[in-house]
């Protein structure tokens, strides 16, 4: 058995792998980077290693740094978590040449399905089901016109070297195509360095179906069932469930023996997802499952199987890289119950999702029969040079509505501030009636947006809590907007003045009686939160309440720091409302910045590849003359 491991990743993922090491007696080595000095990861590992910059292509993404910290530390073996460097191949073979112990499958299993359009290829001749499509050398731009056309659309544009929804790109119309693939294009090449694509009709009702299959060095492979991971927001998953609502036994069956088949395909080893996408139009059914890629690496999500089987895969990971055989053989593994995983972001819904970053003044999370998977403690910092998500969210029951009302309530009760976080978008998911009723597919957000991300006004209820909170004995500086008396314990009508959210308002003091998710005092600020969780700020005197910055008077301002990948205008140019200026890519993801209203771009700070800093002007647009 491995006795010292280093792990190559941050965050949740760290600390997650570091748990079972430690219940395994394997002693363990974080990495971090500047920004990650003080992390939670760093602090719950044996030793720790500085390995660059804060970065991630200065530190992390670096495997030679960390190679040589394993070997400085006198760790065998390197996990590589998910994410980062987990389904590099030349790393993975970079570690075995050392001498190192890689916790992950073969490295050429990892390229044989690193690109989509091989691994495509390969299942074809492995007898699995693939969507139609197109995977050709011809990358041109006419020649992929000219399939996306024969193809019908709508038609998906995929980087063949992509994951994470990195790279893809919904076309619904051919006039849109060009610029839908020089977008996917970019992004590709700046997240995978590799800006080849494949085409793939668009599948009606789709549902996002992944199987877990292991593999080990004595020619074993097993599934450990399915999830059903459909609910996302722009391919990003946002909450995944085990088993798959509506799977029948014999799709099951059919499914999983598919993905077993795939893996044999390339003599997996480790743990793995083959991922499908369901026609689900007519409900599920084998013969409308399509493989649409692997992930060679432990899955995000992973912690759903876990519940339902009982198995903990990370063990798993570590005895089948130590030589051991799978612990369990396939007729000994079971579904046992339904779980959910719910991921929590540190982002704005109200804002188009934007980043928040910040310190976690107040980070408290559900954990009454839920599961917390998370890199951060209360104190710590959310920096803006990684993946947003702060913590998941992961609970079981005996069927599926238990599971989603136990969600619901979990994510109702995460209270972050002031960084802000979508727990009340996914505590409207979980407590969706449509989503209850299993009436689901990657269609499911973007068709309720508006009414799952909205900021609503607090509750009558939840101004009278805060009212009452803030004004209570512990704090003196109570300042009514009457003269008249005031006893706690006696009927009043005395209002008073104070900011809500940073809005002034006058507000009569109540007794009124009222169940809460969340009464938390901080400092000279009262929050509570309404059913769904939001979160309102209650002060005596007004200061900003953690929203994101946005255009005003003409002003672009940068809302978080970042890097400008794209500007579209050049100062004297012409633009309507709405128009895109320029592009910012900060913690993995793209920001359209646009025009506030018709006018002309006075002023431009902003160029191609530069770095900005939260609230810089980056333009100015001067409104059109009426």
């Amino acid at each position: 058995m491995i006795q010292k491991l280093l792990i190559a990743n941050r965050g949740e993922i760290a600390c997650r792998i570091i748990r079972t090491a430690r219940e395994m007696g394997i002693a363990t080595v974080a990495v971090y980077s500047d920004a990650d000095a003080r992390a939670l990861h760093v602090r719950q590992a044996d030793e720790a290693v500085h390995i660059g910059p804060s970065p991630a292509a200065e530190s992390y993404l670096l495997g030679e740094k960390i190679i040589a910290a394993a070997k400085q530390t006198g760790a065998e073996a390197i996990h590589p978590g998910y994410g980062f460097l987990s389904e590099n191949a030349g790393f993975a073979q970079a570690v075995i040449d050392a001498g190192l112990i890689w916790v992950g499958p073969k490295p050429s299993s990892i390229e044989a399905m690193g690109l989509k359009d091989a691994a495509k290829k390969l299942m074809r001749a492995a007898g699995v089901p693939v969507t139609p499509g197109y995977e050709g050398d011809d990358q041109s731009v006419e020649r992929l016109k000219q399939e996306a056309d024969a193809i019908g659309y709508p038609v998906l544009i995929k980087a063949v070297a992509g994951g994470g929804g990195k790279g893809m790109r919904k076309v619904d119309a051919a006039a849109d195509f060009e610029a839908m693939l020089e977008s996917c294009r970019r992004e590709a090449k700046a997240s995978f360095s590799n800006d080849e694509v494949l085409l793939e009709k668009w599948i009606t009702s789709p549902r996002h179906i992944e199987v877990q299959v292991f593999g080990d060095s004595h020619g074993n492979v097993v599934h450990l069932f399915e999830r059903d991971c459909s609910l996302q927001r722009r391919h990003q998953k946002v909450i995944e469930e085990a088993p798959a609502p509506g799977m029948d036994d014999t799709t099951r069956e059919d499914i999983c023996a598919a993905a077993v088949r795939a893996a044999k395909a390339v003599d997996y080893e480790g743990a793995g997802t083959i991922e499908f996408i369901a026609d689900a139009s007519e409900g599920l059914r084998a013969d409308r499952i399509f493989f649409m890629e692997m992930n060679t690496r432990l899955q995000v999500e992973h912690p759903v199987t876990e519940e339902i089987t009982g198995v903990d895969l990370v063990e798993w990971q570590l005895r089948v890289a130590s030589g051991e055989p799978i612990p369990l053989k396939q007729e000994e593994l079971r579904i046992d119950g339904w779980a959910m995983e719910a991921r929590l972001y540190a982002e704005d819904p109200a804002t188009g999702f934007l980043p928040s970053i910040g310190r976690l003044e107040v980070f408290q999370l559900a954990d009454y029969d839920c599961r917390v998977e998370t890199g951060y403690e209360v104190g710590d910092t959310v920096s803006p040079f990684y993946d947003p998500m702060i913590a998941k969210l992961i609970v079981k029951a005996n069927t599926r509505k238990e599971a989603a009302e136990m969600l619901g309530g979990a994510s109702a009760c995460a209270a972050v501030w002031p960084v802000r976080t979508n727990n009340y978008f996914l505590s409207r998911l979980a407590y969706d009636p449509d989503f209850q009723a299993e009436n689901i597919d990657t269609s499911f957000i973007a068709e309720r947006q508006d009414g799952l991300v909205e900021r609503t006004p607090p509750q009558e209820k939840t101004l009278a809590a805060g009212l009452k909170e803030l004004v209570s004995p512990r704090d003196c500086r109570a300042a009514p907007a009457s003269p008249a008396s005031f006893r706690l314990n006696a009927p009043s009508k005395t209002k008073y003045t104070i900011f809500v959210d940073g809005e002034a308002r006058q507000i009569e003091l109540s007794d009124r009686g009222a169940t809460f998710w969340q009464i938390i005092r901080h400092g000279a600020e009262v929050l509570v939160s309404d059913d769904d969780g939001q979160l309102h700020n209650f002060t005596f005197t007004n200061r900003s309440v953690g929203g994101q910055n946005s255009a005003h008077d003409g002003a672009i301002l940068a809302p978080m720091p970042g890097k400008v990948i794209a500007v579209d205008v050049a100062e004297g140019d012409t633009v309507t409302a709405g128009q895109r200026l320029m592009v910012l890519e900060a913690m993995k993801m793209e920001h359209a910045l646009t025009a506030p209203f018709d006018g002309t771009v006075t002023e431009l700070a902003a160029s191609e590849g530069g770095q900005v800093q939260v609230e810089a002007v980056l333009a100015v647009v001067e409104p059109k003359e009426e």
